[in-house]
C-alpha cells in the first residue's frame, strides 16, 4: 500500500479488537504512527506488537471513553509522546441489550449511549483543540447502518449510532474553518465474532434459528456477503488521507449495499 500516511499521527479508539485493530494495521500499513486506546490492554498489546513487526511506531494509551478523566488522561499522554493528533478514529462501542424497549432497564439504556454516542463527544472535546491549534486534521467516526434502519430490539444502539450522525454534521460546520474536516463510515454487517453475538441475540428474540437469521443478514445485501473488516479500514484510510481533501460531513456506507442512502 502506498504510504498515505505517511508520520501521520492516529489515534483509534476499541483498538484492541476487531474493526479497530483492523482500523490500527491498515493505518500502520500506510505509513502512520499510532496511539491505541481501549479497555482491554492486553489485546491493545497484541495490536500494538502486529503493528510494530510492520516496522511502525505504537503506543498504548489505555482508557474507558465514557468516563472523561480517563479520555482527559488519554489524549495528554498522546500529545506528551507523539506531539501532535492529525487523524482521530472514534471507533470503540458496545452493542447494548437486544430486547424490546419497554424491556430496557433506564442503566442499560444509558450505558449504551454512555459509550457510543458520549464517549465520541469526549474523545471529540479533548483531541480537538490540537488539531485546531495546528489548523489542520480528520475526525472518522464509526458508526452502523442500524443508525438508519431498524434492527429489531435495538432501539438504544440505534439511537446511539444515528446520533452520530448528528454529531458529525454539526461538528464538520464548526471546525472547518480551522482546516479539519469529520466524517462518520457506517459500516454494514461486519463479519467476526461481534455479529456472531448479535445474530445469535436476534435469533432468540425473533423464536429462529442463528442460520436463518445469518441468511437474513446475508440476503439484505446485493453482494450477497457480509462487510468485511478490512473493507472498513481501507475507507478510514482513505478518509483520512489527501485523497479525501474535500470531504467533510459526510457519511459513508460501507455496507455491501444494505443500506444505500
Amino acid at each position: 500500500m502506498t504510504e498515505v500516511l505517511q508520520d501521520a499521527v492516529v489515534v483509534v479508539t476499541g483498538a484492541g479488537k476487531g474493526i479497530g485493530r483492523q482500523i490500527a494495521v491498515a493505518c500502520a500499513r500506510a505509513g502512520a504512527r499510532l496511539a491505541l486506546a481501549g479497555r482491554d490492554v492486553p489485546a491493545l498489546q497484541e495490536t500494538c506488537e502486529m503493528i510494530q513487526a510492520l516496522g511502525r511506531p505504537a503506543v498504548l494509551t489505555p482508557a474507558d471513553i465514557s468516563v472523561p478523566e480517563q479520555v482527559h488522561s488519554m489524549g495528554a499522554r498522546v500529545l506528551d509522546e507523539l506531539g501532535r493528533v492529525d487523524v482521530l478514529v472514534c471507533n470503540s462501542g458496545v452493542a447494548g441489550p437486544t430486547a424490546p424497549l419497554w424491556e430496557i432497564s433506564p442503566e442499560e439504556w444509558e450505558a449504551t449511549l454512555r459509550v457510543n454516542l458520549t464517549g465520541t463527544f469526549l474523545c471529540c472535546r479533548t483531541l480537538l483543540p490540537a488539531m485546531i491549534e495546528r489548523r489542520s486534521g480528520s475526525v472518522i467516526v464509526i458508526g452502523s447502518i442500524t443508525g438508519k434502519r431498524p434492527l429489531h430490539g435495538r432501539t438504544p444502539y440505534a439511537t446511539s449510532k444515528l446520533g452520530l450522525v448528528g454529531l458529525v454534521r454539526t461538528l464538520a460546520l464548526e471546525v472547518g474553518t480551522y482546516g479539519i474536516r469529520v466524517n462518520l463510515i457506517s459500516p454494514g454487517f461486519v463479519a467476526g465474532p461481534r455479529i456472531d453475538r448479535v445474530i445469535d441475540a436476534q435469533a432468540q428474540e425473533l423464536g429462529i434459528t442463528p442460520q436463518d437469521t445469518r441468511q437474513r443478514f446475508i440476503s439484505a445485501s446485493p453482494l450477497a456477503r457480509l462487510t468485511d473488516p478490512g473493507d472498513v479500514a481501507a475507507a478510514v484510510v482513505f478518509l483520512a488521507s489527501p485523497a479525501a481533501a474535500a470531504i467533510t460531513g459526510e457519511d459513508l456506507n460501507v455496507s455491501t449495499g444494505v443500506v444505500m442512502y
